[in-house]
């Protein structure tokens, strides 16, 4: 059964802080005095602003306090945010199988009314067989999200146990294309990916069986970047852009490295980022052409 959209502790944390942010400009408070206040340094300021890490109440109130905010109202409802914050997600059930630079991304995913990604290795993780995640799984020890690394780059120490719930994991992640209201997927992917024949041609094979399903449904857009393709701005590197219903949270991007990821939301960045997405997908061909692709490739494997 399909579940209800909700704010997942992640957003909260980034809306908070971001109220936090907008409260201390206006007050012409320093992030190093800010820091001072809560006993913490001007590094843990930011990160609380940016909502990269949970909140004390107590750091709160005395922010607040610091802020001149003093209003019982907004006061009570800032504090009732910092708690909600501080809630689990349900993808915290997942941790021993995640490194933990990935949490924020399964926040964020969860919370999300767009995403827009760009793949060059793997079929975005949303759109993954529970066979070709297990086939991810089994290749690279850090495989958990939709922009894993080369399976050249490691060999799987994981148990099988291990392996399942990194496949069960990515099963339930895919229910965000299925809540009400759901969540929008525009993925554009280099067609290189889906020459790779990644846990064997059967697993590809119903990959793209299930890619081409896919296109059908209303919330999902894939573009494939053709092989003869010569290079666009998006080359560097795979990423994923997020947009949320809530008006207080920035447009992110993610990037993920190989040990680590970057979370940007500055303007700036977003929009560059945006820009190569569109100039990518503006020379591709149209999604109406994807089905048509798909089963070009599938008769390839016939």
């Amino acid at each position: 059964m399909a579940g209800r959209s909700v704010v997942g502790p992640t957003a909260l944390r980034m809306v908070l802080g971001s109220h936090l942010r907008a409260l201390r400009e206006r007050a012409g408070v320093s992030r190093t005095d800010a820091g001072w206040a809560i006993r913490a340094s001007e590094s843990k300021i930011s990160r609380l602003e940016l909502g990269r890490v949970g909140f004390k109440e107590r750091d709160v109130a005395d922010l607040l306090s610091l802020y001149g905010v003093s209003e019982a109202r907004e006061r009570d409802r800032l504090l009732e945010l910092a708690r909600e914050a501080n809630n689990p997600g349900w993808w915290q059930r997942y941790g021993d199988v995640t490194p933990e630079w990935f949490d924020a991304y399964l926040g964020l995913e969860a919370t999300a009314e767009l995403i827009r990604t760009y793949e060059i290795q793997f079929v975005p993780g949303l759109l993954q067989t529970a066979a070709y995640a297990r086939a991810v799984a089994q290749l690279d020890p850090s495989s958990t999200s939709s922009t894993s690394r080369s399976p050249t780059q490691a060999v799987s120490t994981r148990s099988e146990g291990d392996i399942e719930r990194v496949v069960a994991l990515r099963t339930r992640r895919q229910r965000v294309l299925d809540r009400e209201p759901p969540l929008r997927l525009w993925a554009v992917i280099e067609e290189s990916v889906l020459h790779r024949p990644i846990g064997g041609t059967k697993v590809l094979r119903d990959q793209l069986v299930a890619l081409r399903d896919a296109v059908a449904r209303p919330n999902v857009t894939i573009q494939i970047v053709p092989l003869e393709n010569t290079g666009h701005a998006a080359s560097g590197g795979a990423f994923s852009l997020f947009r949320f219903p809530q008006r207080d949270l920035p447009d992110i991007v993610y990037v993920e490295h190989l040990t680590s990821a970057l979370y940007l939301d500055k303007r700036d960045d977003v929009e560059t980022y945006t820009q190569a997405l569109e100039l990518v997908a503006s020379t591709s061909p149209p999604p109406a052409r994807t089905a048509h692709t798909l089963t070009r490739l599938l008769e390839r494997l016939a």
